[in-house]
């Protein structure tokens, strides 16, 4: 055990599920802290990515690198991908003496454990670091008492100035970088999506990519953070991609999903009173904001001048947050917008039917407005249906944590926790 090792709150649920399944896979972007989590739940551990003559036991006896303490994890699995049905045979013979981690920062393009890890594996996505674990959030408010409990919710002031915020979004949650001068951690970050585009999305499904292509593709997708934007608005930005120009656009959409760069946010699939259609498009974000200031080359100074665009960052900040507290109670975390122009910026949903309407406002002379949106959407839900929301929330960067007159909660982002 690593004594000097951050507390991530997927510690809770990986813990959980060991005791219970044979297999778990801990997904998640590269740097965003897999192997030291890893580390911390397993007793003995490979690195396929780092030990080439692992690697090349995989090819020749896979079984035994499954051999060891028990948990045994298996670092960047999916450079092996044969592995997984030899772990699943040992967990069929052995049953709980057989425990394995296997940690991935790519899905394997003919991913065999969509079909044969029933009743065996567990999927745990993992995101880099929140506010509430890089130490930013005091973390007085939990969301899940919020909505579940009907907790109200109070907290002292505590204020995180814009240049503040702007700091977080550009550094993002990456564990190796969150003591690291903003500006080197900053030129790590441009270094990692240079990376993305050059390696990592051609390893996805082993397709030939134009690196300069995909890192157009990035700057107009981290240009568009936290919009709808069309496709044809995105190919109008990054130019033609080749013969089949949509296609290839969903191809490559599709392999930064599959490496957890990009994380789009679904439209919430609700009942509503009104007559107004639901529209269906995701909104798009990265796994973490700091990559889509990578994308476009931002800096603070940058940003500082674009209070519109820092918006949307912000508004992305919050998203990867809800995306992290939420998961631990196996909530998920949607966006709604109809043909009436009512839209709500989140909507965190749990599988024991309650759910919480979201709005993220940068500034607190936006408040009084949101509350409104959000009491309009709430009044225009089918609760027949869905039930009446947990709890409606505006969350903005710092303050107070207090309940309106009208009900309607107001988070500072740096109070908020799981």
């Amino acid at each position: 055990m690593d004594v000097d090792y951050r507390k991530r709150l997927i510690d809770v649920e990986l813990a959980m599920v060991l005791q219970v399944k044979g297999i778990v896979l801990l997904e998640g972007p590269r740097a965003c802290g897999k192997t030291a989590t890893t580390l911390e739940h397993s007793a003995s551990l490979v690195k396929l990515d780092t030990d080439q003559n692992a690697l090349q036991l995989a090819e020749v006896d896979p079984q035994s690198l499954l051999q060891g303490v028990m948990p045994r994890g298996i670092d960047e699995w999916q450079l092996a991908p044969q592995l997984w049905n030899y772990a699943r045979h040992e967990v069929d013979a052995l049953g709980s003496n057989a425990t394995y981690i296997f940690t991935g920062s790519a899905v394997p393009a003919d991913d065999n454990t969509r079909h044969s890890g029933a009743g065996r594996a567990v999927r745990l996505r993992m995101r880099p670091m929140s506010l509430f674990e890089s130490g930013l959030s005091a973390g007085e408010v939990s969301l899940h008492e919020l909505v579940r409990q009907g907790t109200v919710p109070k907290a002292p002031r505590k204020e995180f100035p814009l240049d503040d915020v702007i700091e977080a979004i550009c550094r993002g949650g990456w564990p190796g970088m969150l003591s690291l001068p903003l500006n080197l951690a900053q030129r790590r970050l441009r270094g990692y999506m240079s990376e993305v585009a050059r390696v990592d999305i051609q390893n996805a499904d082993k397709s030939t990519r134009n690196p300069i292509k995909v890192a157009a593709l990035l700057a107009s997708l981290g240009r568009n953070v936290g919009t709808e934007a069309s496709k044809k608005t995105i190919l109008e930005d990054v130019g033609d991609l080749g013969p089949e120009t949509y296609d290839t656009l969903a191809s490559y959409v599709s392999d930064l999903e599959r490496i957890f760069v990009l994380e789009p946010l679904p439209a919430w699939p609700t009942h509503m009173r009104s007559k107004s259609v639901a529209k269906k498009s995701s909104k798009w974000h990265f796994v973490d904001p700091s990559l889509a200031v990578a994308a476009v080359d931002g800096t603070p100074e940058k940003l500082r001048n674009d209070l519109n665009y820092v918006g949307f960052l912000f508004e992305s900040l919050v998203i990867r947050d809800l995306r992290i507290y939420s998961q631990v109670d196996e909530g998920k975390v949607w966006h709604y917008r109809d043909s009436s122009g009512l839209e709500v910026d989140a909507i965190v949903s749990y599988d024991y039917g309650q759910w919480a309407a979201i709005e993220v406002k940068l500034g607190f002379n936006q408040v009084d407005a949101a509350a409104a949106n959000l009491l309009k959407f709430a009044s225009k839900v089918d609760d027949s249906k869905m039930g009446k929301p947990g709890a409606l929330i505006v969350v903005v960067p710092g303050g107070w944590a207090y309940t309106r007159e009208d009900g309607v909660h107001v988070v500072p982002i740096n109070h908020m926790r799981n």
